[in-house]
């Protein structure tokens, strides 16, 4: 039984869904089921296995779910009595359930293949995100260019990223060699669930490409969500600092940030 959850466990973490794992660590007395056994929690409170039903399973699924909503794993301790403060089970035991929590990872997608684009990368890389580039220039999206990044999608780029699971943990960066390949990439992506879609440019080419798209019936909402142009005005020009403004931005909005001097807080 157990290694059909931890599979399903597998599967879903592959497909980057948050899941919990909850663990009978330790029993004393009698319990309804023994030290190891293990369920799958989904964040709607469905189940895959067992831990043996009842009141304390349906306790378990409610705390996992609470730690699904933090992101943090924990361990709890179950009286199975049916003493005030317990279960109100007549099993007569103990048990400890460890929850384990496990996160989506974050998705960096890195439209475009040049200067910034590449030491956006290596800020991806650094900051610990899943660094996907797409391209539809081979020579600008390779594993000699990008031989740490998690996936290279090379083809035509609206097609790219129409295919793309763009999730509430995806984090978009449109930086493709000019504004008619950015307007494509962003008329892509602007509907999905993306956390963050950012786009380089001047005020006059965000403008034009914003006007753009709202002829095509792209909503002023829609269009408002989107961070054009990039960044945080950090002063910088070069590649690096463009691409270190980028990433500020993205991590300010992942973080639930506040862009302020620390030494206001004192």
């Amino acid at each position: 039984m157990e290694y059909k959850v931890l599979d399903s466990i597998s599967e879903m973490i592959k497909s980057n869904k948050k899941v919990a794992l909850a663990t009978i660590t330790k029993v004393e007395g009698s319990t309804p089921r023994r030290e190891g056994s293990m369920m799958g929690i989904l964040e709607d409170g469905n189940i895959f296995g067992t831990i043996g039903g009842g009141n304390l399973e349906a306790e378990v699924i409610k705390q996992a779910k609470k730690c699904m909503a933090v992101g943090k794993s924990d361990t709890f301790h179950y009286e199975l009595t049916d003493s005030k403060g317990s279960l109100h089970m007549q099993c007569g035991g103990e048990a400890d359930v460890f929850i384990k929590v496990f996160n989506p990872y974050d998705k960096l997608y890195i439209v475009g293949g040049g200067h910034v684009a590449l030491k956006l990368y290596d800020l991806g890389k650094m900051m610990g995100f899943y660094t996907i580039i797409v391209e539809d220039r081979e020579e600008f999206c390779n594993i000699e260019r990008f031989p740490r990044a998690d996936e290279l999608m090379v083809g035509d780029i609206e097609e790219t990223l129409m295919k793309c699971a763009l999730d509430e943990n995806s984090y978009i960066v449109i930086v493709t060699r000019g504004h008619k390949h950015d307007e494509i990439a962003l008329k892509s992506v602007i509907k999905s669930n993306a956390k963050y879609i950012g786009m380089i440019g001047s005020k006059n080419k965000t403008k034009h490409i914003m006007d753009n798209l709202k002829s095509e019936g792209i909503s002023k909402e829609e269009l408002k969500e989107v961070y054009a142009p990039i960044g945080i005005d950090l002063g910088g020009q070069t590649p690096e600092e463009i691409a270190f403004s980028i990433m500020t931005e993205i991590l300010l909005i992942k973080n639930n940030g506040k862009l302020r001097h620390m030494k206001e807080m004192i």
